[in-house]
């Protein structure tokens, strides 16, 4: 038995619980979280997605606007994001962890999330007292 851990964007929720359904992963987690991955360095990258955000409906003369996107990719602030944890047997691995990144992969060359995966000992379903593979 696995763990899948996805931290994702925020407007790839419902793409990525229709992703795991139509795989057959009906069970998931999903919590409202706030964080950050790497640090952008590319100037080119920053440049990039600061004007494809400003451009989503903000004037470029707003300095407001500017000035939290520019806070979003250099490190100062945290991105709202949310986590999914799945629980899977371990030949669901690999088709769900493809699921997720079908749903989640941008052209932005940045902040399109993380996907982790642990190990687990033990499940029980509470309501019949199931334990193992069979309480997922």
């Amino acid at each position: 038995m696995k763990e899948v851990m996805a931290v994702i964007r925020m407007d790839k929720v419902n793409l990525t619980k229709k992703a795991l359904l139509d795989v057959g992963i009906p069970g998931f987690s999903a919590i409202s979280v706030k964080g950050r991955g790497k640090l952008v360095e590319d100037p080119s990258v920053i440049e990039g997605r600061k004007e494809t955000i400003l451009a989503l409906g903000r004037s470029k003369e707003d300095e407001k606007a500017e000035k939290m996107v520019v806070e979003f990719l250099d490190g100062t602030r945290l991105f709202p994001r949310r986590l999914f944890t799945v629980l899977v047997r371990d030949e669901e691995v690999d088709r769900t962890v493809e699921a997720i990144i079908k749903a989640n992969r941008t052209e932005n060359k940045v902040g399109d999330g993380k996907i982790f995966i642990l190990p687990f000992d033990e499940a029980i379903r509470i309501r019949t007292g199931d334990s193992g593979n069979s309480a997922l």
